[in-house]
């Protein structure tokens, strides 16, 4: 009998949709528990941080790992997975690409204290009290881990092996990625397990090249349903996002959000889609140019919904931690 693999999930700063899609995936999961053995995975078993510190390195064979990086307790498990596995999977958008826990890098740590802590209009904090890393308790003291200053994407962090796409993966993509490592027929390391086309190779929808006039936000328009959304003024990520999620959004008349992250060849996701963009756009001259971006509500957030972390031009910080 073949020894069953050893594996291990671990969440980062993520939302555990992941978990949650391992688990939905039905009758697959039958098939993935006659694999592998669980040997860590805070969700679903009572594993501890010392069952870990205590394993051989490498004695784990594959760390699935979705989240992204964002205190010094999510930095410490990666590393010390990263040293007992064989194999390091960023499974999901956050953990690829830094996911929408990504898109605090548009603002600064103190902004997001302030916000959470002190100036919503339901918040009563009138001692000013923030999150510290120690604290002096009646009880004794308590430790908190440290918030940094920016989201990290797992290979920001770490070395990684292999990245499993989507937000969260469907349950094709995950059994492709655990299929391929059951029977050892993966892909060069580094790859993205995954399809090699972007979303709009693979899309039925009518394109005619007609130019954008004006951006428009799904809940303004009824979308037709047999045309191209992109030509409809609806931003649609397709453009630029990998292929594999089985068109989720698109067909129910939901553009694109990008989760399945940059498609073959292309690095830097909001770029690309804000270059692809630009080249539809029916403006003049600079002026009406000007107008008609000013109608693209939340630009950033739009193109990096899921990348931001990774970008290679947009580490915005407004000074200050």
């Amino acid at each position: 009998m073949t020894e069953k693999l050893k594996l291990a999930v671990y969440w980062g700063a993520a939302c555990g949709g992941c978990d949650v899609a391992i688990l939905d995936t039905d009758e697959k999961i039958l098939d993935i528990a006659a694999a592998a053995d669980i040997v860590f995975w805070p969700l679903a078993t009572d594993f501890k941080y010392d069952d870990v510190s205590k394993m051989e390195p490498g004695s784990i064979d594959v760390c699935l790992y979705h989240g992204a990086v964002r205190t010094s307790e999510q930095e410490e498990i990666a590393k010390l997975l990263r040293e007992r596995s064989k194999i390091m999977v960023a499974f999901g958008a956050c953990a690829a690409w830094g996911g929408i826990p990504g898109l605090a890098n548009l603002v600064t740590r103190k902004e997001i204290f302030d916000s959470s802590y002190q100036d919503t209009f339901t918040t009563v904090n009138e001692n000013n009290v923030r999150p510290v890393t120690r604290y002096e308790a009646p009880q004794g003291e308590l430790y908190l881990p440290e918030i940094y200053n920016r989201v990290w994407s797992l290979d920001q962090v770490v070395d990684v092996d292999y990245y499993v796409p989507g937000c969260p993966p469907t349950k094709d993509t995950i059994w492709a990625a655990v299929e391929a490592i059951i029977t050892g027929n993966l892909p060069p390391k580094g790859s993205v397990i995954g399809s090699l086309k972007s979303k709009c190779d693979t899309c039925t929808r009518e394109r005619t090249e007609k130019m954008i006039s004006e951006f428009k936000r799904p809940f303004e328009i009824i979308p037709d349903t047999e045309k191209c959304l992109l030509e409809q003024g609806i931003i649609c990520c397709g453009p630029v996002t990998r292929d594999g999620c089985g068109h989720r959004c698109t067909n129910v008349n939901m553009p694109c959000r990008g989760c399945y992250g940059p498609s073959e060849k292309v690095t830097d996701q909001g770029a690309k889609l804000l270059s692809a963009i630009a080249s539809i756009l029916d403006a003049k001259d600079e002026k009406s140019a000007q107008e008609l971006a000013a109608t693209w509500e939340d630009p950033a957030g739009t193109i990096y919904r899921f990348s931001l972390a990774k970008s290679l031009i947009f580490d915005y910080k407004k000074g200050g931690e």
